[in-house]
């Protein structure tokens, strides 16, 4: 039962979080010997214009990026209007049973630089056991707001990506150990991190209801070994994530992040995403760094589809290194985003989808800047 609902959230979250109105349809199934095969997937166009600078991700999916955001004076000059289509989010994912109960997926989508196939599971699951690569264990979408941006809303639950693992399910109770995400900064630049232990994350899924909610703890080690220098600290992130439908048609969700030397899960922290973890000071000593994050979101169906509006944040606090002398006085310090979209499905397995969406940023030296887009898509899922 939980390897069944493990794939379901999969597929829940390419059609529901990524465009969030229909389903996903029945993925095609076949036999190969004594193998049942699943093929599920789905083709996608994202087309969007900025209204100001052009601060679509280089990568693909039209996803607006904060390090593109322009802030100070650069917002004295901008190009304004941009526009750019693309189908890079399309993706493909099979899923093989066999007799023993045993499940391997895998799935890919084309999000690279390089027009090549992106990996984003490769996974096997035997009854409670689950190892490879998947959402890490230290993500939820039960608070997650519907939205058209591929990289989401700033203060999503945890991670908000995937993860090598070894995972332990039973009932809604579900602990792991992760390939570690740690980063270090001395100001200027990375600092090349060691780590001898893996992260360690157990989180709670429950319901009660209307309320459906998810809580996470993690802890990691953030350090750096040189040779002849050497120094660690433990990180640690929790977080809370929820859903209250109110009726039938309207529902309110949101989540909230506390990290302190784990800011690579807390999303869209940093330039864009992962912030860094710790700074090393003066006297070589690693300092973990504190960071929250938040957001409030309510989607109301109407008509053949529904409104999603949301509104989310994510704050690194950068006291203490700027007290220690560092110069992190261009370090984003706070990633700000709200979107207002309406999506439906005209027929079965097409979903559509339009948006408004605003993308703000404060750096640590008091420099701010915002930029304001527009995103349609079309999802034809199989």
């Amino acid at each position: 039962m939980p390897n069944n609902k493990l794939f379901t959230a999969i597929k829940l979250t390419t059609a529901t979080v990524a465009l969030g109105v229909a389903g996903q349809a029945a993925a095609i199934g076949f036999t190969a010997g004594d193998a049942t095969v699943d093929i599920y997937g789905y083709a996608r166009l994202n087309a969007s214009y900025d209204i100001d600078e052009d601060i679509s991700r280089s990568s693909g999916t039209r996803s607006g990026d904060f390090s593109k955001v322009n802030t100070g004076a650069a917002e004295d000059n901008e190009v304004s209007g941009h526009f750019g289509a693309d189908a890079v989010q399309s993706r493909l994912g099979v899923r093989t049973t066999l007799p023993n109960d045993l499940k391997i997926t895998v799935e890919g989508d084309f999000r690279t630089t390089t027009s090549t196939v992106r990996l984003r599971h490769a996974f096997g699951q035997y009854k409670n056991w689950l190892a490879g690569q998947t959402w890490s264990n230290h993500t939820s979408f039960t608070g997650a707001t519907s939205v058209l941006e591929f990289d989401g809303v700033a203060g999503n639950a945890g991670l908000y990506s995937r993860s090598t693992q070894v995972r332990y399910t039973t009932g809604g109770l579900s602990v792991s150990a992760e390939d570690s995400k740690a980063s270090i900064t001395d100001g200027t630049a990375a600092v090349s991190t060691k780590q001898t232990i893996p992260t360690f994350t157990a989180r709670y899924t429950g319901k009660s209801g209307p309320l459906a909610y998810t809580t996470s703890a993690l802890v990691q080690q953030v350090g750096y070994d040189t040779g002849t220098e050497d120094d660690a600290a433990l990180g640690f992130a929790v977080f809370g994530s929820a859903k209250f439908n109110v009726t039938d048609t309207v529902s309110i969700q949101g989540n909230v992040n506390y990290t302190d030397g784990a800011n690579g899960y807390l999303w869209r922290s940093g330039t864009n995403y992962y912030g860094e973890d710790a700074y090393v000071d003066a006297n070589g000593d690693v300092e973990t760094i504190t960071g929250y994050s938040a957001n409030l979101g309510t989607s109301i169906k109407a008509g053949p589809g529904a409104f999603n509006v949301v509104y989310g944040f994510t704050t690194m606090d950068w006291d203490d290194a700027v007290d220690d002398g560092l110069a992190v006085g261009d370090k984003h310090e706070t990633n700000t985003n709200a979107f207002v979209n309406y999506q439906w499905s005209p027929v079965k397995s097409v979903n559509l989808g339009v948006q408004y969406g605003y993308f703000e940023v404060e750096k640590v030296n008091g420099d701010e800047g915002d930029a304001s887009r527009v995103m349609f898509a079309a999802q034809y899922n199989f």
